[in-house]
């Protein structure tokens, strides 16, 4: 029974994070853009909303109002990168470290916002369909997820979109049509980062306290939930089935981290059992291709002794008929 409420309370979770998933493989995928910004962005769309709820606004506006928050720091890392020439990591890592103190300067100077008997989202809703709040997290996830999902086929698929995909592509050939990639990368990661962002303003709500540590080690996390749903889905097929295996994959890592915890891993490991099980994503299609070189050849490559004997199996026969 305990493992059946774990696993319901992974899928919630697994959802609301999908969102910042969608944001990370944005930069990652479309953009090959290795952006550090989501540590801050995460928590700061969590800071934005929780303070903003705690002074009497809407729920639902300050997830609008975290999510521009979010939008504005990816845009700083956009412009650290594209007007400065920064380079990508250093760019996410400048934004990030000042992320940290502008979420405590949001927060009054505290480390942390508790929502208590504040309204959100899950609470107004609640009142209007009163089941199991696991339940209602992960009906609100998939449709914020639908959504997200729905506009991103949409806006990839326009002119504007496709340009950006382009960018992340091949540079030059997208710059010779001209396109301005600066604007490309800015417009990706402000988007990026908005999501980011709003996944962060959900977490908090549904968590019910925002703290400014929330973010740290959300890349490893969008970029696991990324790995694995790529690696157990491919690669092959449309842009919806991509981001549909991104979505997925984040409830894979969020089950199986639920499964470990019952099984008794310390909390305190949970960062090094991340680092792990992405690594291992990563090598897996390694692997694949190596064992896939190794069947198309049929079985193990033929090895010689020496050179000599290489060049000796080599040699052509002499042509008797010539003589």
């Amino acid at each position: 029974m305990a493992t059946l409420l774990a696993l319901e309370g992974a899928v919630a979770q697994g959802l609301l994070y999908a969102i910042m998933t969608l944001g990370v493989y944005i930069t990652y995928k479309l953009l090959d853009f290795a952006d550090l910004t989501v540590d801050g962005s995460f928590a700061l769309g969590g800071c934005v909303s929780a303070v903003l709820i705690t002074v009497g606004l809407d729920p639902f506006t300050s997830l609008l109002i975290a999510t521009i928050a979010g939008m504005a720091a990816g845009m700083v890392t956009g412009f650290f990168n594209t007007i400065f020439k920064i380079p990508p990591i250093l760019s996410g890592i400048l934004t990030m470290l000042a992320l940290y103190s502008i979420n405590i300067r949001i927060m009054s100077g505290k480390a942390n916002v508790p929502l208590g008997q504040s309204n959100t989202i899950f609470k107004i809703i609640q009142k209007w369909l009163p089941i199991q709040t696991d339940l209602l997290v992960i009906i609100i996830g998939l449709v914020f997820a639908v959504i997200v999902i729905v506009f991103m086929y949409w806006f990839f698929g326009t002119e504007l979109g496709s340009a950006i995909r382009a960018t992340g592509n091949n540079q030059d050939m997208i710059r010779a049509l001209g396109v301005n990639t600066s604007w490309m990368k800015i417009i990706a990661l402000l988007f990026s980062n908005g999501l980011v962002a709003l996944s962060g303003a959900l977490v908090t709500q549904y968590q019910q306290n925002a703290s400014v540590n929330n973010g740290t080690g959300m890349i490893v996390v969008g970029l696991a939930s990324v790995i694995i749903g790529e690696v157990i889905f491919g690669n092959r097929f449309n842009f919806i089935y991509k981001l549909t295996s991104v979505i997925i994959g984040s409830l894979i890592y969020r089950i199986v981290v639920a499964l470990v915890l019952q099984v008794g891993l310390d909390t305190q490991d949970l960062k090094l059992f991340t680092a792990v099980f992405v690594a291992l994503a990563l090598a897996v299609p390694v692997f694949k291709q190596h064992i896939q070189h190794i069947a198309n050849r049929g079985g193990k490559p033929k090895k010689f002794k020496n050179a000599s004997q290489h060049s000796k199996e080599q040699e052509v026969p002499p042509d008797d008929t010539a003589q």
